[in-house]
């Protein structure tokens, strides 16, 4: 990985081999980045995506392994309990051009990540909501 900031931007590469959530906490904690947008293109080869059934409160997932582009990584930075919280929506492509997406859980760079992260200023945090099942905005 490799990444330059620039003004209130991150430009971020991801290698191969390397885990795009994993990879974008390390450097938004270095980086002090408390919120902030991410979007991204690339490819990867091993992939968990998940989807929240809102009646059960429970995510499913699914692991997808091969070779698929990333056509958009989209999402934000905040923060829950004093540490970095990264929520992503992924979209991937296969070989045939079937396309699926969803939450990411978890994206191993095959080739490469092309990410940005815009910076904002000011912080978010997040609180587990009951009611909902998930970790939601708190103001």
């Amino acid at each position: 990985m490799d990444y330059k900031r620039v003004e209130n931007s991150l430009i971020i590469r991801v290698d191969r081999g390397e885990e795009v959530i994993e990879t974008l906490k390390t450097i938004c904690e270095k980086e002090k980045v408390a919120l902030g947008m991410v979007t991204g293109i690339g490819a990867a080869n091993d992939i968990t995506v998940g989807l929240f059934n809102t009646e059960e409160k429970k995510y499913y997932s699914k692991d997808f392994k091969g070779d698929f582009e990333i056509t958009n990584l989209a999402g934000n930075i905040s923060t829950m309990k004093g540490e970095t919280y990264i929520h992503l929506h992924i979209n991937i492509t296969d070989d045939k051009m079937n396309t699926y997406g969803g939450h990411l859980n978890k994206a191993v760079i095959s080739g490469t990540g092309e990410i940005i992260v815009s910076i904002l200023n000011g912080q978010v945090d997040r609180a587990f909501s009951e009611d909902i099942g998930l970790n939601l905005y708190k103001f």
